[in-house]
């Protein structure tokens, strides 16, 4: 009896540890091609739109927090939809990152499934540096 009960004890204190674990918060990365990778991972795989409007200016994430879920920004800002998505920033080596001291742009590559077809598609992002962080300015216009 007192075997299970030490057995019950160690389980539970398990599972508290690893739900009092906070994830890092995305706002806290220094880079900005990570910073991007993890905003459309917040939005598309963890469909978590607090998440990603954290690392976003004022204005966009005012935008973002209007379309109430992660899957009407998608529609609307971004235009697609995806159930599940793999992104990756730009590493051609062609200029990666396009950056002027505090400004940069990133390229960003989707390869995803949404109902069961698979989808590939490229977006640019522009970033600025507000107080030594990272955020998401602005959404440009189709490179292709």
């Amino acid at each position: 009896m007192y075997k299970y009960l030490k057995l019950s004890v160690l389980i539970l204190l398990i599972a508290i540890s690893g739900c009092s674990q906070e994830e890092d918060p995305i706002s806290e990365l220094d880079n900005p091609e990570l910073v991007t990778v993890a905003f459309f991972n917040a939005l598309y795989n963890e469909k978590d739109i607090k998440k990603a409007a954290s690392v976003c200016s004022p204005k966009l994430a005012r935008i973002l927090i209007h379309y109430k879920s992660p899957q009407a920004v998608a529609r609307h800002l971004f235009n697609m939809s995806y159930d599940k998505v793999e992104i990756s920033p730009d590493d051609t080596g062609v200029k990666v990152r396009e950056q002027f001291k505090n400004k940069a742009v990133i390229t960003v590559y989707f390869d995803g499934v949404y109902q069961d077809d698979k989808f590939k598609d490229v977006k640019r992002l522009s970033l600025v540096q507000l107080d030594d962080k990272w955020v998401i300015d602005k959404i440009l216009k189709d490179p292709f």
